[in-house]
């Protein structure tokens, strides 16, 4: 029996006491504060919307200028692109650059040059050996002192000549010499006269001998055409240089390459439809791939009167203001080219019409 009776008092469903007072109390309680918070919220954001909007209500109307009632009556069309934008890459090129070579086959005895090494108009790169050369052009001053000789010793038998003719022509005219010695002495001195003048044509031929083998001694020492740096050099000391290149590839042309730094120059492509925009005189801003920190300014030199058909570019030559060692022939760069200042007349023109556009709009 006790365990029937727990095992019904186990399914009995226990409810819970009624409600009091302070649970209902409670219950409406929670609502009403969340109701009373959204008002004090909602009040305040009303009070500063209008403490903001009050002064600006009450602020006096600020004047407008007659150029901003313009623009907004009549918006500004989008500005064409002007060429400041334009930038075009290229690279630095020296004008006067030259590869030094002999005028003459020969092997190369000294070389006095190195990469880097400034050197001057006139002075000695290399030395070719010059042994033949030198024997040459004593063996042509040689001949040319032979001849020397032989001219004043066929002028002196002349001068003799001459005057056994007036001599005999004298005792001719008073009948003490005959006509047969007459007429030999004046054979003699043509002959002797024709001989002078054979032996000063010879003369002159060996003096130009020798002056030529003086001048192609010279041309063993190979000299700078002009004051530059050495940037290349090509032989060394016992190598066979010539001017034109022999078959096999044993012979060089060139002794070193020369480049006048004082020439340095840029060579851009630009697009031939923006070449329009630009003239010589044009101000540039460059910049080295090699140092993007420095900015170099300059002017449009020349532009180049072609195009390449297949890039659709033309070529525009810019000088720089800044001469510099940091700058190196090859070096790539970059140009922009700067919008020009327009003329004083068109400014005043543009100033009179805005002032005449304010005035009206003001009326």
């Amino acid at each position: 029996m006790d365990d029937r009776t727990r095992s019904l008092r186990s399914l009995v469903i226990e409810r819970p006491p009624p409600a009091g007072p302070s649970s209902r109390r409670q219950r409406w309680l929670l609502p009403a504060v969340g109701i009373t918070v959204s008002l004090l919220v909602l009040g305040s954001g009303a009070a500063f919307w209008l403490v903001g909007s009050l002064p600006s209500a009450q602020a006096p109307a600020a004047e407008v200028p007659s150029t901003q009632i313009a623009q907004q009556e009549h918006p500004a069309q989008p500005a064409a692109p002007s060429a400041g934008s334009l930038i075009a890459s290229g690279y630095v090129v020296a004008r006067r650059k030259a590869t030094v070579a002999a005028e003459v086959t020969g092997k190369v005895v000294e070389l006095l040059v190195d990469e880097g090494m400034v050197v001057e108009a006139g002075q000695v790169l290399a030395r070719l050996d010059d042994v033949l050369a030198d024997k040459d052009y004593a063996l042509a001053q040689a001949r040319a002192e032979a001849s020397d000789a032989a001219v004043a010793a066929i002028a002196a038998d002349l001068a003799d000549a001459e005057r056994i003719l007036n001599r005999t022509q004298t005792l001719s005219g008073k009948n003490y010499a005959t006509e047969a010695d007459l007429t030999k002495s004046q054979a003699r001195a043509g002959v002797l006269r024709a001989q002078l003048r054979q032996a000063q044509a010879q003369l002159a031929a060996a003096r130009l001998e020798a002056q030529r083998s003086g001048e192609v001694l010279g041309k063993h020492r190979i000299r700078a055409p002009f004051t530059g740096i050495v940037v290349e050099r090509s032989a060394q000391p016992g190598e066979m240089i010539s001017p034109l290149s022999a078959g096999g590839g044993f012979t060089r042309t060139g002794i070193c390459t020369i480049v006048d730094m004082d020439s340095i120059e840029i060579e851009v492509d630009v697009n031939e439809a923006s070449i329009g925009r630009l003239h010589a005189g044009t101000r540039v801003e460059a910049v080295l791939d090699a140092y993007p920190d420095w900015r170099i300014p300059g002017a449009v030199i020349a532009i180049v009167p072609t195009a390449n058909r297949e890039k659709a570019t033309v070529k525009v030559r810019v000088g720089m203001d800044v001469k510099d060692t940091r700058v190196l022939p090859d070096m790539a760069i970059k140009v922009t080219f700067r919008e020009d200042a327009a003329p004083a007349a068109a400014q005043s023109d543009s100033s009179s019409t805005s002032e005449s556009s304010t005035h009206v709009i003001a009326k």
